[in-house]
């Protein structure tokens, strides 16, 4: 299996590497660490030199930060890309977050962001992961104003289940993870989002399977598989073959 979307950087999981990586590999194909703020890019390059090929990474600037988010981190994240583009797979996670921004002001700061990221992944011919929090719609309404239909573009932990036909229809990914568990809205985009169109993810060290553990890791990504086959009535290998292909073909892994 492949975990789509897990954050390597964070120190519950960055601290514990040399001995959790060994057991994650008895279990997983490939874990996909996304750096979503600055001050973490030079940490996660560090970490891809280490463990690859077995640890992947995106890079991106999550929304939530926006406030902070300076031109010249922007330039920088736009540097570290170019100068390391062979080793990148993906941009991201990068998109809206209208949850935790509640200010037009800054919310029209996140949107030009996205579109600058957007861009830069057309240039490079990058896969974009999307974080959109309270604001799928109007994520959905620029990635269709860049033309973005049927390119590489992965909504990480969609949570609007509104929105799943628009993202089948502009030929879309979603990853799924362990909120799946215990959220109906979840159930029921698993339900409804195609097999062909579903990843694997954790979010971890987020989302720790409690009482069992004190922080979430990549390997939880069985137990949504195994919750993705019941919704779905196929058996856990069609779900873990399927979102491996599609995890495969749309990074570009091996």
């Amino acid at each position: 299996m492949i975990d789509v979307h897990c954050h390597l950087e964070q120190n519950e999981l960055f601290l514990k590497l040399d001995e959790l990586i060994p057991k994650w590999k008895k279990q997983l194909n490939y874990v996909i660490s996304s750096c979503a703020h600055i001050k973490d890019i030079d940490k996660t390059g560090d970490l891809f030199k280490k463990y690859s090929p077995f640890v992947k990474i995106c890079i991106g600037l999550h929304p939530e930060f926006i406030k902070e988010i300076k031109e010249e981190d922007i330039l920088r994240i736009d540097k570290f890309i170019r100068r390391n583009l062979k080793d990148i797979s993906a941009i991201g996670e990068i998109g809206l977050d209208y949850h935790w921004t509640k200010e037009s002001r800054w919310r029209d700061e996140q949107k030009k962001l996205f579109i600058r990221f957007i861009r830069l992944a057309k240039e490079l011919n990058l896969p974009l992961v999307i974080h959109s929090r309270g604001a799928v719609p109007e994520s959905i309404f620029i990635l269709e104003q860049e033309h973005m239909k049927n390119q590489r573009v992965l909504f990480h932990f969609l949570e609007d289940k509104s929105c799943v036909k628009k993202i089948i229809d502009n030929n879309w990914f979603i990853s799924i993870g362990p909120a799946l568990l215990k959220s109906k809205d979840l159930k029921k985009i698993a339900r409804d989002m195609p097999i062909e169109r579903i990843m694997l993810e954790t979010d971890s060290p987020w989302f720790a399977q409690k009482p069992e553990q004190e922080i979430g890791e990549p390997t939880n990504v069985i137990l949504v598989c195994k919750k993705i086959a019941e919704i779905k009535h196929i058996s856990p290998e069609q779900v873990e073959n399927e979102t491996d292909k599609n995890a495969l073909a749309f990074f570009r892994l091996r």
